[in-house]
């Protein structure tokens, strides 16, 4: 992927800037480019030159398709470094998460497909729920993540995937850390409506 982060593009600037800075809720026109943030990216290494003070710019430039397509919207791990080691106090980590829900709704092919099933289905578990369920989740990611290859009769990566996953989920119930129980929680339908209406005002933006 060839990304340019010189070329000002007018017809997208000032609409982009405006709609991830009301999303995100970080004023992107206070940071001045002094790269603390990417001297403390752990994921630097996996997305080249992509860091969060280039995915700034890339959005201040107007440069839409490549802010939207990049490594970094979908490898950022969302640890907040950037925004302790920011000056101005910008968090990466809430920028990015916007550039998914934008990418997602102009229905965009993901870079990483797996990170927006780990999405959707962690939020539609909390959703029904009221909290996410670990076993369901997992389950269901999972079903989703290997479709494709089960629906192709591919089966080597269906099995290496389940391999990988009974691996971590030893290591987790060793440590406690994994629970068959579901948990229901008072208040559910509250957080549909609230998923529902956020939907509807997202889709009027």
């Amino acid at each position: 992927m060839t990304v340019s982060v010189n070329e000002f593009i007018p017809e997208t600037a000032n609409t982009l800037i405006e709609e991830v800075m009301e999303r995100s809720g970080q004023n992107l026109l206070s940071c001045y480019q002094c790269r603390r943030c990417a001297a403390g990216c752990p994921v630097a290494e996996e997305t080249g030159y992509v860091t969060p003070d280039r995915l700034i710019r890339m959005i201040m430039l107007g440069d839409y398709e490549n802010a939207l397509n990049n490594p970094l919207v979908w490898k950022c791990v969302s640890c907040y470094t950037c925004g302790t080691r920011c000056p101005n106090g910008i968090h990466t980590a809430r920028i990015t998460e916007t550039m998914k829900k934008l990418a997602k709704e102009n229905h965009l092919q993901p870079e990483r497909l797996k990170v927006v099933n780990f999405h959707g289905t962690f939020i539609n578990s909390g959703i029904r729920w009221g909290r996410v369920n670990e076993m369901e989740f997992m389950g269901l990611y999972e079903l989703k993540n290997t479709f494709p290859d089960i629906n192709q009769f591919n089966f080597k990566p269906v099995i290496e995937e389940l391999k990988t996953q009974a691996r971590l989920a030893k290591a987790m119930l060793k440590k406690k850390r994994l629970h068959f129980g579901f948990e229901l929680v008072k208040g559910r339908r509250e957080i549909k409506k609230l998923y529902k209406k956020i939907k509807k005002l997202r889709k009027k933006l």
